[in-house]
């Protein structure tokens, strides 16, 4: 008789024991779904956070220079100058500027692709900046922009 009273209580107790894993199970699926929402929610804000940031040319220190970037940026200009892609060696003469504000090799080269590029008074304004530089390292840029500004029928600084 003792067997069949323990079956009962055996059943129950499996049955409770069931329907806490079940609601175990449950609470588990509820937090889950909680962290799949959170996780939408952040990456949502990361998206409109990326929308709403602008990127900038990081602008120098005054008086410094990155000799190195003016190299680089210098040689990939006179590559395209040379290749006859005048509006890509603006853009690398222009990065040389930046690296090295006022350097008149840079500002030369900025001048001769702007009248290659037929903007004449770009490339005398550039021509002008680099014949004015003072620069006792690079006169041989000033000479060479004195001669443009010349050819140009501007007014040498």
């Amino acid at each position: 008789m003792k067997p069949r009273s323990l079956t009962p209580l055996l059943v129950l107790f499996v049955l409770s024991f069931a329907g806490c894993q079940s609601a175990a199970l449950q609470a588990n699926q509820e937090q889950v779904q909680q962290n799949q929402n959170q996780i939408e929610q952040m990456q949502k804000e990361i998206a409109e956070l990326k929308a709403q940031q602008t990127y900038r040319t990081p602008q120098p220190l005054p008086n410094s220079c990155d000799r190195d970037v003016l190299a680089r940026a210098t040689r990939q200009g006179g590559d395209n100058y040379a290749s006859g892609d005048f509006s890509k060696a603006l853009g690398y003469y222009q990065d040389a500027l930046t690296a090295c504000p006022g350097n008149p090799r840079a500002e030369l080269n900025l001048g001769r692709a702007y009248e290659a590029l037929n903007d004449r008074q770009q490339a005398l304004n550039y021509y002008q900046q680099a014949a004015a530089s003072g620069d006792p390292t690079e006169t041989d840029a000033e000479k060479e922009a004195h001669t443009a500004v010349d050819r140009l029928g501007g007014i040498a600084p």
